[in-house]
């Protein structure tokens, strides 16, 4: 998900890029001495590799502002239970611990969200 959400931000701001697909089992050379962890994506920037997502998207906000894909801040906290309450639904063994509903309370939460705004 973490390539995807760089992906995304490049395309959705049209800003130039070369991708590599690299596969993990065999990792190049010219890789692993770029990005010793190993970590996915990396990207260049003025002659500096970067390989964590959230730093790579706030760059590209940075350096391309237009269309700014910020979440606003009184939305930030939008939808972020969705993932705890689905896990915890998942992990229940009781149909009756409300986990099921809070998950549907979450969702709900999120699609009035979405269709206000």
């Amino acid at each position: 998900p973490f390539t995807q959400t760089v992906l995304l931000t490049l395309e959705e701001k049209k800003v130039p890029y070369k991708l590599h697909l690299i596969n993990l089992d065999y990792k190049p050379q010219w890789f692993t001495e770029v990005n010793p962890e190993g970590r996915l994506p990396v990207v260049k920037f003025d002659d500096k590799w970067v390989s964590d997502s959230d730093v790579l998207v706030e760059i590209l906000e940075e350096k391309y502002p237009e269309p700014c894909l910020k979440t606003p801040p009184e939305f930030a906290s939008v939808g972020s239970k969705i993932f705890e309450s689905f896990e915890t639904f998942l992990k229940s063994k009781d149909p009756s611990d409300g986990s099921e509903q809070t998950l549907l309370n979450e969702l709900k939460a999120l699609d009035d969200h979405l269709k206000a705004h």
